[in-house]
């Protein structure tokens, strides 16, 4: 990519990383007792890691969080930022949520465009813009000794692989620009913000129940 588009993907990338590096460090607040340190350092995994897996798969080494100084620098300060400025999030039950899908939603996008600039065909395009996206929310649970959002939500991996697609499809019919990379974004988003809002989920498997019939006849 250059001229235009690069600056659009540039602004994309950091802004997704910026927002995915504020959720990482509130979930990082609100689910363990973790210093500066341990805040920033969970801010920089989530916003990076969907870049890096994302890198990594197409063989773009190094990944570009370790080419761009700027990377490190956006996810690090969002972590800085959320720290000293904690108390202003408490008072904002659900930024987490909603910093989470905005970031889902721009990574997916940028995560598309970025293998497609490989040189990787559609389909490939989207499944790898859908793994950016859920790709820092899923090591931030790792890390944190949490079921990750994307095997438990329903609607987490669908609207990112929604805004891939769309985004995928673009590029192929040669459309792609600044118009169609906010609505790719802006679907994923509010698909996501939807099913939370109205609790909708995909099917979930349940730990099998013992028939109580079969076990009063064991224990007699």
């Amino acid at each position: 990519m250059s001229g235009p588009a690069s600056t659009l993907q540039l602004a994309l990338d950091l802004s997704g990383t910026f927002v995915f590096g504020l959720n990482g460090a509130l979930t990082a607040m609100e689910s363990e007792s973790l210093d500066i340190v341990g805040v920033v350092v969970l801010a920089v995994i989530t916003a990076l890691g969907g870049g890096i897996i994302r890198d990594v798969l197409i063989g773009s080494l190094p990944p570009a969080a370790f080419r761009d100084w700027r990377y490190l620098a956006v996810g690090g300060g969002a972590g800085i930022a959320a720290f000293f400025a904690r108390q202003l999030w408490v008072r904002l039950q659900r930024s987490i949520t909603v910093f989470d899908a905005a970031g889902l939603a721009l990574f997916c996008v940028t995560g598309t465009t970025t293998a497609f600039a490989a040189h990787l065909g559609p389909f490939q395009s989207a499944v790898l813009g859908t793994i950016t996206g859920v790709g820092g929310g899923t090591v931030r649970d790792i890390v944190i000794r949490k079921v990750p959002t994307v095997l438990s939500s329903g609607l987490y991996a669908i609207p990112a692989a929604c805004g891939a697609t769309l985004t995928a499809l673009a590029l192929e019919l040669h459309f792609y620009g600044g118009a169609i990379a906010v609505v790719a974004a802006a679907i994923c988003f509010f698909i996501r913000m939807a099913g939370v809002h109205f609790n909708v989920n995909v099917p979930v498997s349940h730990p099998r129940v013992a028939n109580p019939r079969s076990t009063s006849e064991e224990d007699s």
